[in-house]
């Protein structure tokens, strides 16, 4: 019989879709040969405390493609309601009978398998109900990440009615301090100055100019790594600096 209790099972999720408003299929974008996405989730892989990586992306037809490219890749895709992206996370951890579920987005191709582990780490050192590394924000903007219990994001799933927290899945937790305990992870340095997401297509100039120049000498680059890089090439750092990091 299988006991979902006798390990504390980890689940990566990561949303994505094709109709994104500010650079639409972004997430398929080519980066060294490969889908973005799929560069994601190959340094995600490198985290040592999850279990399993799960996309989730919706029914509409758009997303199909997504769905072909996790098929053809062996990696495990979940399809839900495209807006009610809180429903599409609590059927897809079910699915995965996750204990504790971690939160991605596929605009984030630079995520720190080092900054996932001690995400993990704080969370059961704390026993907390939700952690991320943005409620303080201390790290790049790029290697945003929240871990939650299943049970709390059950309760969101069940309780949450406004739109923007269906669509953005956890701000029902966060947003309650007094029902859920909460936990930031931070670094030594501040580092949220830095833009490493791909929103835009500036975004998406520095992201490939970085894997570039950095994963064909390295595959498991780390963010140091692109800081070096960075301060080594202001030029490519500027790239994207137009846009505010809100």
């Amino acid at each position: 019989m299988n006991d979902r209790h006798a390990h504390i099972k980890i689940v990566a999720i990561v949303q994505a879709r094709m109709s994104s408003s500010r650079l639409p299929g972004k997430v398929l974008a080519p980066v060294v040969g490969q889908p973005m996405l799929l560069r994601q989730l190959e340094r995600l892989g490198r985290a040592r405390t999850v279990d399993e990586i799960v996309v989730a992306t919706s029914t509409e037809p758009d997303d199909d493609v997504i769905a072909d490219v996790c098929d053809k890749s062996n990696i495990a895709c979940f399809r839900g309601s495209l807006h009610d992206v809180l429903g599409r996370y609590v059927q897809a951890a079910t699915a995965s009978e996750a204990d504790i579920v971690l939160r991605l987005t596929a605009d984030c191709p630079l995520t720190d398998p080092v900054v996932v582990d001690g995400l993990i780490r704080h969370m059961r050192d704390g026993a907390y109900d939700y952690a991320s590394n943005t409620l303080e924000r201390t790290w790049p903007h790029g290697l945003d990440v929240e871990a939650m219990t299943f049970d709390a994001l059950l309760t969101a799933g069940h309780e949450a009615d406004d739109p923007h927290e269906r669509e953005h899945v956890t701000p029902f937790l966060y947003g309650h301090p007094d029902r859920f305990k909460l936990g930031s992870y931070t670094g030594a340095v501040d580092q949220s100055a830095l833009r490493l997401t791909v929103d835009y297509s500036e975004d998406l100039d520095v992201v490939t100019q970085i894997y570039d120049a950095l994963y064909p000498i390295n595959a498991a680059f780390t963010t140091e790594d692109v800081v070096i890089y960075l301060d080594a090439n202001p030029g490519i750092r500027a790239l994207n600096s137009a846009h505010v990091i809100p």
